[in-house]
């Protein structure tokens, strides 16, 4: 899945977890890059990711995951 760079916007990698993932993070997963759409809180600190593509993932308190955040330049 190609996901075009909004203009003005600045991709760096970064380390996710739990608790500091967020809407829009690209996490690739089984060689597709995936975009996640949602995020549902479990019990005991998990999450529960849900991607734009329909997917789920569900990740716990000690899960590392490497993704691409996208921020704004000013």
């Amino acid at each position: 899945m190609r996901v075009p760079a909004p203009v003005g916007a600045l991709a760096s990698n970064v380390e996710v977890t739990a608790n500091t993932v967020r809407r829009g993070d690209i996490i690739q997963v089984g060689g597709r890059a995936c975009r996640v759409g949602n995020l549902f809180q479990l019990p005991n600190g998990a999450k529960q990711l849900l991607f734009e593509s329909g997917e789920l993932l569900t990740i716990h308190t000690r899960t590392r995951l490497a993704a691409v955040r996208m921020t704004r330049r000013r």
